[in-house]
């Protein structure tokens, strides 16, 4: 087969998806030589591709000449039918104008939170968090607050990784995170302080469906502000049992 080795077996359409893939939070730009090495693709054969899906506007490229993904893709990713978001915004929204600070909306995604929307302000701290972005579980509020209610098998498995640490304040040694789930999963809500990001500190809650976490709200406020957690976690927890009854 042409190409080389390293296309042996692969299908047009996963040569493609790979270049799609490529792109991350991380990487949300590339050279044309980026590309190649983080879709495995001979150079040649990734030059090829990208030509064609920037004909089709999936692809484009910035003022400096680099790849990004292309407004084709935002159109159609419009479409995907998102019930949650659609139902929760309302929520967001009223939960931002009466705090003034961010509020975002997570469902875990494999070992990760995918954030699904987000509600801020410009006054409000600035988050690492954003609609189609993806954080570790253990470090994040929303990822607590999810974490805590799925099965024992599931969170054995999670804390035998070895765990990310984004800051020193991250807790992952796995006897006391064991500890701080289940607190969180008696007491319905999670605190961080600067475990994903120094300088800011969160409190989120789970969305309760018949026992399940089908996502988790949370918002997050400058360190310099910690003391005011507790006061915000009786709203958290009312706008989540408004999204759960919408849901249900």
């Amino acid at each position: 087969m042409s190409g080389g080795s390293r296309e042996a077996g692969r299908s047009v359409t996963s040569k493609v998806l790979a270049i799609l893939g490529a792109f991350d939070a991380a990487h949300p730009q590339l050279t044309l030589t980026e590309l190649a090495r983080r879709s495995g693709l001979p150079l040649s054969t990734a030059h090829r591709l990208v030509g064609e899906l920037e004909a089709w506007r999936a692809l484009g490229r910035g003022p400096d000449g680099r790849l990004r993904v292309g407004p084709r893709l935002w159109e159609l990713g419009q479409l995907a039918p998102n019930r949650l978001q659609e139902l929760a915004h309302p929520w967001l929204q009223e939960l931002f104008a009466s705090t003034g600070e961010n509020v975002h909306l997570a469902v875990r995604d494999g070992l990760e939170v995918l954030y699904v929307d987000k509600v801020y302000g410009r006054r409000a701290v600035p988050i690492v968090s954003r609609i189609g972005g993806r954080l570790p579980m253990h470090p994040t509020g929303v990822g607590k607050a999810l974490l805590a209610y799925e099965p024992d098998w599931f969170v054995k498995s999670y804390l035998a990784r070895k765990l990310e640490r984004p800051t020193p304040h991250t807790i992952i040694e796995p006897g006391r995170l064991a500890r701080e789930l289940t607190a969180v999963r008696a007491q319905g809500y999670a605190l961080t302080y600067e475990e994903m990001t120094l300088g800011s500190c969160s409190a989120a809650t789970p969305v309760l469906v018949d026992g399940r976490a089908v996502a988790a709200l949370g918002i997050v406020l400058s360190s310099r502000r910690a003391r005011e957690l507790p006061r915000l976690v009786e709203p958290l927890r009312a706008a989540a049992a408004g999204i759960a009854r919408a849901l249900s």
